[in-house]
């Protein structure tokens, strides 16, 4: 139902765009978030954005350097990460909530994608 693409490698201070692909659901009644989980930590809420894209929310390590956005319409969410930094390196989710409002609780989420990995090198 979801289907990450975009990751890869890139050096300290890189630019990468991930994206997100829906299908077999009513895109626009789902809210999203994008998670990531490094190896030996636990899954964290990178950014959140409802079901209209009108309201997003970002952890607070990415604030200013990272972007989410949707397009309803191609039923595909993005995430635009600037500035990045050794410390983003992680595997990235996309996971989708029926709901309006958006969550950065993984046990909400009703579809998952299967990630993309993001490295950074210094």
């Amino acid at each position: 139902h979801l289907r990450e693409s975009g990751g890869g490698s890139v050096q300290s201070g890189g630019s990468l765009r991930l994206s997100c692909a829906g299908s077999g659901f009513t895109y626009n009644t789902y809210a999203m978030t994008w998670f990531r989980q490094a190896p030996g930590k636990e899954r964290e809420g990178v950014a959140a954005i409802n079901s209209g894209g009108g309201f997003t929310a970002y952890l607070e390590a990415v604030k200013g350097r990272f972007t989410i956005s949707r397009d309803n319409a191609k039923n595909t969410l993005y995430l635009q990460m600037n500035s990045l930094k050794p410390e983003d390196t992680a595997m990235y989710y996309c996971a989708a909530r029926r709901a309006t409002g958006y969550s950065f609780k993984s046990a909400d989420f009703d579809y998952w994608g299967q990630g993309t990995q993001v490295t950074v090198s210094s």
